[in-house]
Formats: C-alpha cells, structure tokens, sequence
C-alpha cells in the first residue's frame, strides 16, 4: 500500500551513487504511485531499475543545483533585487508569507521556537504589453509601449527547520511528481473496451487524489485533505482496480509507458533561469538604462506546460504578521 508521507531520499544521495535501498524504495514507490498491478508481472524491477535510477539523478542535480537559501526578512529585502522583483514590498512580502497555509500548518504543528524556516518560494510570472510613461530628458513621454513583469500566487512548499531537510523533500516531491506525469500518460492512453475504460477512470482518480496530496509542485485545487483520508480513498482505489482486473498486455502496456517517462525525466521536469533587466515597477529597461537591475530567477516548467519561478528562502517566524486567533474573531461575530 503506497504510504504518501513515508521517508524518501536521506538527503545525502550524490548523483549515481545510492544505497540499494534507496533504489528498491523508488521502484516500489514507482508502481504504488502509478499502477500497483503492475507488480503482476515478472521482471518488473529489473525494467524499471535503470529508468529510476536515471529519474533518482536527475531530481538529485535539480535540487542540488538551487541556489543557496535566501534570507527574506524585513531588513534583506532592499539588499537583495530579487525579493524586490517578487514582492511589492517588504510588508507585503510578509504578510504573503505569514498568511501561507503550509507555513501556518507546520507552525501549528511543530516547535514554534526555531530563529529560521526554510521553504520553496513558488510565484507565477506573467508578463504583460502595456502603453507607460518614460522620462526622457526633460520632457514626460505618453503611450510608450513597454514590458512589465509580475508575480502571483506565491505560496511556499516543504517547510522545514533546515536548508538540508527542504532540499531532502523537494528530492521527494520532484520525483513524486514525475510520477504524476507518469500516471498521466498511462490516463491519456486511448482504449476501446469497456474494462478498460473503467480502469482508466480509476487510474484517473488516482491522479486526482496525488495530486491533492502534493504530488507536484502546483497548488492543489480545493481544501488540503488529511493524510489519513487521502490513504483510504487510495486504498478504495487499489481496490477496485484489483477487483477490476487486467490482462498481461495491458500491464504490459502500462510498465512501459511508465519506464519510458522515467527514462526522459529531463524532459518532464526542466529547470530554467528567468534573466531579464527590470527597474524598481518591474519595466523591462535595455542594457544601457541605469534604472534597470539584473535579474536572474531559477524557473521549473514541466511537460504540461505549467511554469513557475522557485526560490529557497529562509525565514524568521518573528518577523511575521501574528497569526490570527479564529476562535476569537468567531466570538467577536457572535
């Protein structure tokens, strides 16, 4: 039975060289997040013992190629252009990260007495053709067409009291996720009969729920559910598969399509850099204009054509907004 919140990656995996055990916990983990049937057929380690392991590299230098964690704080946020670029301001930066639901539940559920937290900023970038306004010289010019960069729905994933402890779960995630992609191609996969459409509407549940879970790094649609209820709604799944049934060209079917997305994890799962020279609004400027400030912003983009820049910060609890009391603003509507 997949377990979704099981220990993976010891945080120490340097690209090609892994424990055994590590390797035996993907491939196990490989078929629990995609079709556990897939277990039926013999050999099914050994296919996809090479596939994981190239998808194990490629989560681990993805990772570990993140710049170092930055500090957003009050006092850092004129230091460094990067957190001018995402946020307005500092006390909007704040407020952003005090109201982050991921943040707000690891507060609530761990010891709220660490100096710093360090999490995956993730923002969307969108960019817009507007008509401004420059100065040139002395003289104001109108309708100037220009760029302009801007950024929403921040949000934070894997909260941890340490920089190696995110960097550990984002391995984890990263991988998660191009499961996810997996078991979408496997849904995407056309067929005829009525078996096995109904299996393809079970894997297509199954997709659903991962992805709720965090299988990824978009945010979840509709409220976060429990961990003990996502596992029984994935048991309620495997079950109805295994009830289902399947015939051997079918798992067959199923085992490569998995094999070959693992072996083109590259392409799935892509990181990028967002360069672009901006001023204080967020105005593309050219290369001579000293109003503008280069920007470098690490981007992920995947097979879907989702894209979103990441950031590793780390920040003070202190700093932020004090977390508000509902049941008091409850009593005060009463």
């Amino acid at each position: 039975m997949l377990k979704l919140f099981q220990s993976f990656f010891g945080g120490d995996e340097s690209r090609g060289r892994y424990p055994e055990s590590l390797v035996e916990m993907a491939i196990e983990r490989t078929v629990d997040g995609t079709d556990s049937r897939l277990r039926l057929l013999p050999g099914y380690r050994k296919h996809l013992r090479g596939p994981v392991i190239h998808a194990i590299d490629h989560v681990v230098v993805l990772v570990d190629n993140l710049p170092a964690a930055l500090a957003a704080g009050r006092d850092d946020f004129n230091v460094d252009p990067r957190l001018a670029t995402l946020f307005v301001s500092a006390a909007q930066m704040l407020e952003v990260l005090g109201h982050d639901r991921t943040l707000l539940e690891y507060l609530s559920s761990h010891f709220a007495g660490a100096d710093r937290l360090t999490a995956l900023l993730l923002a969307e970038r969108i960019e817009k053709n507007v008509l401004g306004m420059e100065q040139a010289g002395d003289q104001v010019r109108r309708d100037v067409a220009q760029l302009t960069v801007s950024f929403r729905n921040h949000r934070l994933v894997e909260v941890a009291d340490r920089e190696a402890e995110t960097r550990r779960l984002l391995k984890r995630r990263a991988f998660d996720h191009l499961l996810s992609l997996a078991l979408a191609r496997i849904v995407e996969v056309r067929e005829e009969r009525a078996d096995i459409a109904r299996q393809r509407d079970a894997l297509r549940y199954k997709l659903a729920i991962l992805e709720r879970s965090g299988w990824g790094f978009e945010e979840g649609e509709g409220s976060s559910s429990e961990p003990a209820s996502l596992q029984a709604e994935l048991t309620d799944i495997e079950t109805q598969l295994e009830r289902l049934g399947s015939d051997a060209d079918v798992l067959k079917t199923h085992l490569e399509l998995v094999a070959q997305q693992l072996a083109q994890a590259e392409q799935l799962l892509q990181r990028d850099i967002f360069r672009m020279r901006l001023d204080s609004m967020n105005v593309q400027r050219d290369a001579q204009d000293a109003s503008g400030r280069d920007i470098e912003l690490p981007e992920l983009f995947n097979a879907h054509g989702r894209r979103m820049v990441l950031l590793l910060v780390t920040v003070n609890p202190g700093e932020l907004p004090p977390r508000e009391n509902l049941l008091a603003t409850a009593h005060r509507y009463l």
